[in-house]
């Protein structure tokens, strides 16, 4: 694909998101030969974090001066969108994983083969975001998902041993326990957004549903209705972001939460012991979780030349003697196997959630990709109306795939 088709498709596949950005100022990435510039969805870090200092290195050692720009995740993909129109596309963009193939449809994004990338060590399911009608873009720098965090005192008091949640009808056993014992049992995000979808895919997909057939995961939709019939889980959930869940799981009362990696530290904070444990599937095994973390892709640019440079820098940020502190700095597992056994010799606890990156699956994979949101927001608005009981769990999902179609 040559630059010149880069606005012709943006504006016929996304015109609205363009027009909306268009609203707003315009990102500046103005650049000398020797300066490149690198967006990322990362504004908490700043100059002095290891993060910063991994991408100043790369531009050191691709003989460059970095001009790094940081924008939330929410506002990275439009102001992308728009600046590939009018030409002023960063050189090297970090985008979280689902916006992949959404900038590849778009013609924003140059192939790997094209950008000289090489996603080789990276685990393959990591890597099947950036896959779309059999090209890859992009290699992740890192990831993150889902697991059950548990508080030891509770379920000691209430006689559970974590160890023997290995299935659904052992976490259900649990949570009974749990109850009868006077505490809550567990708590989770089931928010009318993706955050919901996020957090309802593990059960989803542990259901062995699939998301082109959402009535598959009948099952598992069943399942959290049952959950808050039962007054194992709060009627808070229905409202609750990954934030908002994790509060009431830092009170102490309850024995369980679903969430992610990036709340060790906020764990460690809870004044007590804790636990993690990976989401069982519906006869057992670890359920597949969705991965979050970001890729590090190359956009087209006029110049052959400064593809092909930038190619070499996003190429050294994914570098595993490069990626260790990045990821340590960014709270990500490493998509590189080498590296997370790095990872798991310093810090023994991200034992599980290795585990859980290995079995983790892409939103976008399976080649969903641009159409995976067209899937997830029928899907959470299905477990919103089952919550509610609005719908049954099962008209839910039904008509939720007739709205996805």
């Amino acid at each position: 694909m040559s630059p010149t088709s880069v606005p012709t498709r943006l504006l016929a596949t996304f015109g609205l998101v363009a027009l909306v950005a268009a609203c707003s100022s315009a990102p500046t990435t103005a650049t000398t030969p020797d300066t490149f510039s690198v967006w990322d969805p990362y504004p908490q870090f700043t100059a002095e974090s290891d993060w910063v200092k991994t991408i100043e290195k790369c531009g050191t050692e691709a003989g460059v001066k970095i001009q790094r720009q940081a924008y939330d995740t929410t506002d990275l993909t439009s102001k992308v969108l728009l600046a590939a129109q009018q030409r002023t596309a960063p050189q090297v963009l970090v985008v979280d994983n689902p916006v992949v193939s959404t900038l590849a449809e778009a013609g924003v994004l140059k192939t790997n083969e094209e950008a000289g990338l090489d996603a080789e060590q990276v685990s393959p399911n990591l890597a099947a975001a950036g896959s779309l009608n059999g090209q890859n873009f992009g290699v992740p720098i890192g990831a993150n998902t889902l697991a059950l965090y548990y508080n030891k005192a509770v379920l000691s008091g209430a006689g559970v041993d974590p160890a023997s949640v290995k299935d659904w009808d052992s976490l259900n056993a649990a949570l009974a326990k749990v109850k009868a014992a006077g505490k809550k049992g567990i708590t989770f995000s089931a928010i009318g957004t993706e955050e919901g979808t996020f957090q309802f895919l593990p059960w989803f997909w542990g259901a062995g549903g699939s998301l082109t057939d959402l009535p598959s995961g009948k099952t598992a939709l069943e399942l959290w209705k049952s959950w808050l019939d039962n007054g194992y889980a709060p009627n808070s959930v229905v409202g609750n972001t990954q934030t908002t869940s994790w509060q009431e799981f830092a009170t102490g009362d309850y024995a369980f939460a679903e969430n992610g990696t990036w709340q060790l530290g906020n764990a460690k904070k809870t004044g007590f012991e804790y636990g993690v444990i990976a989401i069982p599937g519906r006869t057992g095994g670890t359920a597949p979780a969705p991965t979050g973390g970001e890729f590090v892709t190359v956009p087209v640019q006029d110049n052959k030349d400064t593809e092909a440079k930038a190619g070499k820098i996003a190429t050294c940020l994914t570098a595993p003697d490069k990626v260790l502190a990045a990821d340590t700095a960014l709270t990500y597992i490493s998509a590189v196997p080498s590296v997370q056994q790095q990872q798991v010799s310093a810090n023994p606890e991200l034992k599980v959630w290795v585990e859980a990156v290995k079995n983790a699956k892409g939103r976008t994979g399976d080649n969903l990709g641009t159409k995976y949101p067209k899937i997830s927001q029928p899907l959470w608005g299905a477990v919103q109306a089952a919550l509610t009981g609005a719908k049954a769990p099962e008209a839910a999902l039904r008509d939720a795939q007739a709205s996805a179609k």
